[in-house]
């Protein structure tokens, strides 16, 4: 299964959301969408999802412009946006039930698939419980849950991880990646470490530009020769500023990574790119 993107364009008045995005998306991949809030993130994703129609431009799913024909799309997506809708007065099991029947999943499936994914999104002891006393990592959970409800065959999560505690974050990103060993999964974030031991390919918005589109290795080579570590004294302000991926607090004082063309200061050493590294170098460039 192949979903392609070819020269989209999104305009809201006199902005551009999206400046001619072109890119493919296929089955056997976690694709990982990076940017800075305001890149364009959820306007392509709400593209992709037909809940909005590019101003210019084509999409299509093996071939079928879903633009014209968005049930192509509809018909096998999950789809969690960033911001989870739920029914306070609905338990969790009567919620799923109810989006399980807007899905038109068949009442046998979704039988079925309700307790397996409420065990293995840890919600087994809550499915009788009002969302209203659920917290914001459990209501998440929650659309997790209802993304995956039908086995859609392309699933498109928008930071799928906020609110989750750290074992809950690994447990949907490993279950994210094996999904996406036979389907399309399109995970959009700002979390680099949520993709950085799944995705098989990046893709990088700035400004409604795509910045960057191609493998993790090939995104961290891209920064290698423009990363830098020296140790701040404590006490000491920072000569500068730009292009810093990390600050970490040592006994002999603040180890700092800095993006560079040449050495931030006298004993800067260059460094492997990590792909936090490499990510905030293809965002910001390096500094001069």
């Amino acid at each position: 299964m192949e979903l392609t993107v070819r020269q989209v364009t999104m305009t809201f008045g006199k902005i551009n959301a999206l400046n001619q995005i072109s890119c493919t998306f296929s089955s056997g991949n976690l694709i990982g969408l990076v940017g800075p809030n305001g890149a364009g993130k959820t306007t392509l994703l709400k593209i992709l999802t037909t809940l909005l129609r590019p101003t210019k431009g084509k999409v299509t799913l093996d071939g079928t412009d879903i633009v014209k024909h968005p049930e192509a799309m509809k018909n096998i997506l999950g789809y969690l946006p960033q911001d989870v809708a739920v029914y306070p007065n609905l338990t969790a099991t009567e919620f799923l039930s109810y989006m399980a029947s807007m899905k038109k999943v068949p009442k046998a499936d979704a039988r079925r698939q309700i307790p397996e994914l409420m065990e293995m999104l840890h919600l087994s002891d809550s499915g009788k419980k009002h969302l209203s006393g659920f917290s914001g990592g459990m209501r998440q959970r929650v659309g997790i849950a209802c993304a995956l409800l039908g086995k859609p065959k392309v699933l498109i999560v928008d930071e799928p991880t906020t609110g989750l505690d750290p074992q809950e974050r690994i447990t949907v990103r490993n279950f994210l990646s094996q999904f996406a060993k036979d389907h399309i999964v399109i995970l959009s974030t700002h979390i680099i470490s949520d993709i950085e031991a799944t995705a098989s390919k990046i893709l990088v918005l700035k400004q409604g530009f795509l910045t960057f589109d191609g493998t993790p290795s090939q995104l961290v080579s891209n920064a290698h020769g423009h990363v830098w570590e020296y140790v701040q004294p404590n006490g000491e302000a920072l000569r500068d500023i730009s292009g810093i991926s990390s600050m970490i607090q040592r006994k002999d004082g603040i180890r700092v990574r800095q993006i560079s063309n040449h050495k931030p200061v006298p004993d800067a050493q260059p460094v492997d790119a990590s792909l936090e590294d490499a990510c905030l170098y293809a965002l910001e460039g390096v500094a001069l």
